[in-house]
């Protein structure tokens, strides 16, 4: 008998896809997410198609998975709160965090198309630009043009969303290439979907400038431009908001990209989330035309409702991000009043309640200075988080299904009752 060739440490040490799938329980084109994440490395075959896995690396990742399944992943939180394992966001000290750097400084060195390059991948590409396909943008319009002229902004953005889906014939496609695919076209389609504010509508460069033109009648200044950019960079995610949870939700169950992220659209449109930018753009207007803010926010104050702007749950101190993009806004020389009428709402309320105004308010401040409509805040708002949104369904897609289901406490009549008359 011919004694067996040694085989090479390095190739024994390696699985294939398949082999990587099992060891890890989950479906090999989840394999390929984790890849796109950045938390397996792969290796094609030589004169193959497929792709190999380093052993060690695929069982420290199954250990790990199993760690955290057991402990935080769709479980609850010390205070009774739904807990989801990410690592996209984390929120700590007044400072959040985008894959453990810094937001704010992320924002404030990159683009827009840039931070969500790097929430999708965690890899920074600096030349990261978004091309809308002609086909996706052309059923899109045709959707958006349909709708009433008093449409608001998620309208038409959720319209739009659906529009596309149905021009992808791969929308069903869930690994991890197909949604970063889905994402680099989706955002781009949106914007090129929305009217425009003027004449112009420019469909070229970057998305900030493309935004511009769906918001404002006015020639942008770069200082301007430079505002709304970081505020697209800033808005991209934070953590599991309402929007945010819902994606999570749509995904668990296999929703396609284009469903999960209508899901989004939907819970922005509450006052209380995506939809705070505009009570914070008429509250501005209003002590603007009025010259003082006391009677605006009494008027706030009398019809019962908090006062928009100010504050935030998960900030005891200043909000990094409307810090972060007032320091752009005193870059620009119209923004001198409504920086000014900010500060007015700020002082006047801290006599009673010490509130810091919050990145809603620093929203109205761009919005109102550069022309925009009330509802432009609500806008920048859904198309930066549209990122974030398919982040979280980019990582939802790599977990169990149906693991977003929590059990409800029933509080109804006690069983069994009688048939009803």
């Amino acid at each position: 008998m011919r004694d067996q060739q040694p085989v090479p440490s390095d190739a024994a040490r390696r699985l294939s896809t398949r082999e990587a799938a099992e060891l890890l329980g989950v479906k090999p084109e989840t394999v390929y997410a984790y890849v796109s994440r950045g938390q397996l490395s792969s290796r094609r075959v030589p004169g193959g198609r497929g792709s190999t896995f380093d052993a060690g690396e695929v069982e420290a990742l199954a250990r790990r998975n199993r760690r955290a399944s057991a402990g935080s992943s769709g479980s609850r939180g010390s205070r009774g709160e739904l807990s989801v394992r990410t690592g996209i966001t984390l929120i700590e000290d007044d400072h959040y965090y985008f894959r453990g750097v810094d937001a704010v400084e992320l924002a404030a060195r990159h683009t827009y198309e840039a931070v969500a390059e790097w929430l999708w991948t965690g890899r920074m590409d600096p030349g990261a630009a978004f091309t809308a396909p002609a086909a996706s943008v052309a059923v899109a319009r045709r959707a958006v043009e349909a709708l009433p002229e008093h449409a608001a902004p998620t309208d038409l953005l959720r319209v739009a969303t659906i529009a596309a889906a149905t021009a992808d014939p791969l929308r069903f496609d869930l690994s991890g290439d197909a949604v970063l695919g889905t994402a680099r076209t989706l955002i781009p389609t949106l914007v090129a979907a929305l009217p425009p504010a003027g004449d112009e509508r420019r469909d070229e460069g970057p998305l900030a400038h493309r935004l511009w033109t769906r918001l404002s009648r006015r020639e942008a200044d770069e200082a301007s431009l430079r505002a709304l950019d970081t505020a697209l960079a800033l808005l991209v995610d934070h953590d599991l908001a309402a929007s945010t949870l819902a994606v999570r939700v749509a995904a668990s169950a296999r929703a396609h990209t284009y469903a999960a992220v209508s899901a989004g659209l939907g819970v922005s449109e509450g006052p209380l989330h995506g939809g705070a930018g505009g009570h914070a753009h008429r509250l501005l207007r209003d002590v603007l035309d009025q010259g003082d803010p006391a009677p605006a926010i009494e008027g706030e104050l009398r019809a019962g409702r908090r006062i928009p702007g100010l504050g935030h749950r998960l900030y005891p101190g200043e909000d990094p991000r409307a810090r972060a993009l007032f320091t752009l806004l005193e870059r620009i020389p119209h923004a001198e009043p409504a920086l000014l009428a900010a500060r007015g709402i700020v002082e006047t309320t801290a006599r009673h309640a010490p509130l810091h105004a919050n990145v809603d308010l620093a929203l109205a401040v761009l919005t109102v200075s550069c022309g925009m409509p009330s509802t432009a805040g609500e806008t920048i708002f859904a198309v930066a988080r549209t990122a974030g949104w398919i982040a979280h369904a980019l990582e939802e897609y790599g977990e169990r299904p149906l693991r977003m289901r929590p059990s409800g406490l029933y509080s109804g009549p006690k069983p069994p009752q009688p048939l009803p008359e």
